[in-house]
């Protein structure tokens, strides 16, 4: 079972994504909270796998949640939801650890399978915000050279595309013959390799330097 806690200041809207998630089978809606301080306060009684956290929140928004939530718990996954125009928010969420960024007003099924995603390790990006965030994070694109000085393996560039195709640490481990901790080792030495935070940020650079992991594919 998948506890997902909703954390939005509309109660309309987390009532209705209550109901809606509530038709899965294998997902528990463990806690509702109205903002950023009752997320803290609810978060270490009900130990969410999944936080569905709204970014524009009184007392204390999404973004200054989700960078507190990722500094006490880490292994907690922060699926942001937004509006189209909250520009301004996309490159902090991403940068203090958010696992995925989707627009209100996603499909049930498209949550769901979000959901599922950042459970196994993966994370999701609507293509929209995926063009504003690969603008923003402009400064971590590189040129071959800054790779050389840590040089990377066949295998890391065949995970790191496997990562910008949305496939999860389970998925790559099939895909590569490898344990899934495997996979998690080889992750944790590419971030470091490239100075980034965590695997959404590697599938952002990844995508702004499709010429640089061609290149490392095809070496």
């Amino acid at each position: 079972m998948i506890k997902v806690m909703i954390a939005d200041d509309q109660e309309l809207m987390r009532e209705s994504l209550q109901i809606l998630l509530s038709t899965k089978e294998d997902i528990e809606i463990c806690a509702l909270a109205k903002d950023g301080e009752e997320v803290l306060a609810l978060v270490a009684k009900e130990q969410p796998d999944v936080i569905l956290m709204d970014i524009r929140m009184p007392q204390m928004n999404g973004v200054q949640c989700t960078k507190q939530i990722k500094e006490m718990y880490p292994k907690i996954a922060v699926i942001v939801l937004t509006t189209f125009d909250d520009d301004e928010y996309i490159y902090d969420a991403l940068k203090y650890g958010a696992s995925s960024y989707l627009l209100k007003g996603v499909s049930l099924e498209e949550l769901y399978q979000a959901i599922l995603t950042v459970v196994n390790g993966g994370g999701v990006i609507q293509p929209q915000i995926a063009i504003k965030a690969m603008r923003m994070f402009s400064d971590m694109e590189s040129d071959f050279s800054t790779v050389e000085a840590q040089p990377l393996s066949l295998t890391e560039w065949k995970i790191i595309a496997s990562v910008a195709n949305g496939l999860s640490n389970r998925e790559i481990a099939m895909e590569l013959s490898f344990t899934e901790g495997t996979v998690r080792n080889y992750i944790s030495v590419i971030l470091d390799k490239l100075a980034l935070r965590d695997r959404t940020q590697l599938a952002i650079w990844a995508v702004s330097n499709q010429r640089l992991v061609h290149k490392g594919l095809h070496a």
